[in-house]
């Protein structure tokens, strides 16, 4: 079994005033979870955090960029942003963040449920 890169064994101890983060391998990074919602991901030692309509320009204005991906020669991109630099070492920071993407992992959660209703 791999081991869990330092980088991701650390956002434990990035996001602890927000509360107990998980990581799970998927597609060559990892998946944040809190509560069971994914809230972030980590694709080459870089954390991304869940936003959307409601919290993307918060992400923008802050600097942050969208994660992208190629698929087949086409850029994609998904609901993620790459987190402000200070989340990693502010705790205080980190927790706001944190809880802007859990908010947004909701939001997200919600709308899916009500699509299949």
């Amino acid at each position: 079994m791999k081991k869990v890169s330092e980088f991701v064994e650390h956002l434990g101890e990035v996001f602890r005033h927000f509360g107990p983060v998980r990581s799970r391998r998927m597609f060559g990074g990892y998946g944040i979870y809190f509560q069971d919602l994914m809230i972030g991901l980590v694709a080459h030692d870089t954390l991304y955090l869940k936003t959307d309509t409601q919290s993307a320009q918060l992400f923008s204005e802050a600097g942050c960029r969208p994660f992208e991906y190629n698929k087949n020669g086409v850029t994609m991109k998904m609901s993620y942003f790459s987190a402000p630099i200070e989340v990693l070492d502010d705790p205080d920071a980190a927790r706001t963040w944190a809880t802007r993407a859990y908010e947004a992992a909701l939001r997200s959660r919600t709308r899916v449920t009500q699509r299949h209703k």
